[in-house]
């Protein structure tokens, strides 16, 4: 087969503990044509230097802030696509990849020409727990919801599969977390959204490509594992709920509006009654509420 430019994007920020398991995974990935592009949203820990000295071959970018994810992660696909990228591929610091997952993903993307964005079979850490298997947009409860199974069930799903040498199925949304994109999506749509700074800039990107026609894939026979150092960040719950609301705010279809509208006033009622029993990220919830309402009327 032709083997397409693929450049591999891995945003760090302070991923001391996580990063060069990354960088070895995809530096041993099997897959012949390919870029590796890391760029730091301004690190502290020493990270990003000693990635510098241990991969030397890999490309570097630092920015002078911490930008988030989605601007963070658009200076290097500006870079990549300038460089006349075939695919850019966003892989998270904190995960890692099979041998030939990236192989895999472009072989299903070749033969796929609507697919426009594709991710592997997404394992929690190194447990037989299926972290992202696919997605869904739950507009009824306003979150994005990960499809979970464990690997006895997607090697059953496999085993039926009439085309087992070309396993992929739809989904709502592929995750940031490993994410290949084909170029002409870039072309179409734009970068990420930069008005989120952490969260559901990956849904929004994957919504906003699936309106314009592309398909978005979930390739099975492809591997990657989440380490999830997110879930140690103590501003999670905040820019998770902030994001959200700027979400669905931008793209919830008209016949949804008005339930939004009213689900969104009931979580606040609900969370004064959190604020009341002094609840556990209750105090988040109620500041990512107040700057939304800041940032609608600025």
């Amino acid at each position: 087969m032709r083997y397409p430019k693929v450049f591999i994007i891995i945003l760090n920020h302070n991923g001391k503990d996580v990063l060069p398991d990354c960088l070895n995974s995809v530096l041993h990935s099997d897959y012949p044509t390919k870029e590796v592009v890391v760029v730091d949203n301004d690190s502290t820990d020493l990270s990003f230097e000693k990635a510098k000295k241990l991969f030397d071959k890999f490309h570097f970018i630092k920015n002078n802030r911490n930008k988030g994810f989605a601007a963070g992660n658009n200076v290097a696909i500006r870079w990549a696509l300038e460089k006349m990228a075939d695919y850019v591929f966003l892989l998270n610091n904190d995960a890692v990849i099979g041998k030939d997952s990236l192989k895999k993903m472009i072989e299903s993307a070749e033969k796929d020409a609507r697919g426009g964005i594709f991710s592997p079979i997404i394992y929690k850490g190194k447990t037989d727990q299926i972290w992202f298997g696919g997605g869904k947009i739950d507009w009824m409860r306003m979150r994005t919801v990960h499809v979970i199974s464990n690997k006895r069930q997607e090697k059953r799903a496999i085993k039926n599969s009439i085309f087992s040498w070309h396993i992929s199925r739809t989904t709502d949304y592929v995750t940031g977390c490993a994410m290949l994109i084909k170029k002409d999506v870039f072309k179409k749509i734009g970068l990420l959204d930069e008005d989120y700074f952490l969260y559901y800039e990956d849904a929004d990107f994957s919504y906003r490509a699936k309106k314009a026609g592309f398909g978005l894939k979930i390739v099975s026979e492809a591997k990657a594992y989440h380490l999830e150092k997110s879930s140690e960040n103590p501003n999670k719950i905040y820019w998770l709920v902030y994001s959200g609301l700027i979400f669905f705010k931008k793209n919830t279809p008209w016949f949804w509006r008005p339930w939004v509208v009213f689900y969104t006033l009931l979580r606040k009622i609900k969370n004064k009654k959190k604020m009341k029993n002094k609840e556990k990220y209750a105090v988040d919830v109620k500041r990512a509420f107040e700057d939304f309402k800041k940032e609608k009327r600025a």
